[in-house]
């Protein structure tokens, strides 16, 4: 980003291979069309394209452009009028096929637990949600999700903490969250 903000154009390419696959991601979750999530996708790097001079010099690149899209999904849900589901792809075939290891009831198990924790992540509070889906979704760090959301590094950790005692409770205290 260091480069594409002093005027190289061609830092744009690492820049977008680098950041596409984690942005699209984090939208896939808060918008359920596809085609939407590609347009907001492209919106977030043009509003990074626009204020690519007001950068600053040795900032991370990866908070900022988490902001950007978690604000236009904001904003989109306000023209929607509706709030941001969690969107999951439970129905979708499995990306691997089913193997000796893992029978036909282990996969049953999985897609229901995978159902439960999905369930759980939708009762959570807005704040817990987005916290809990930026460290352990989107694995960004401590000080970077703060960044994102403009709050403190303890404030994080607390929303985290209530986050998953609360999953935790729904799921059941001997599964591990992602």
């Amino acid at each position: 980003m260091q480069r594409y903000a002093a005027g190289d154009d061609a830092a744009f390419a690492e820049l977008y291979d680098s950041l596409a696959d984690r942005l699209y991601g984090y939208l896939r979750r808060h918008v359920s069309e596809r085609h939407r999530c590609d347009d907001l996708l492209q919106e977030t790097f043009l509003r990074m394209h626009k204020a690519r001079g007001t950068f600053l010099t040795g900032a991370t690149v990866l908070p900022w452009a988490f902001a950007i899209a978690r604000r236009l999904v904001i904003d989109q849900a306000r023209r929607e009028r509706r709030v941001p589901r969690v969107v999951d792809d439970l129905d979708s075939a499995p990306d691997e096929p089913v193997g000796a290891e893992n029978s036909p009831e282990q996969v049953i198990e999985a897609r229901r637990l995978a159902q439960r924790l999905a369930g759980a992540l939708a009762e959570l509070p807005d704040s817990q949600r987005t916290v809990f889906e930026l460290l352990k979704q989107d694995g960004l760090t401590l000080s970077e999700a703060a960044e994102v959301l403009g709050i403190t590094v303890t404030a994080v950790k607390l929303r985290a903490h209530r986050a998953y005692e609360s999953l935790r409770k729904t799921v059941g205290a001997d599964v591990v969250l992602p």
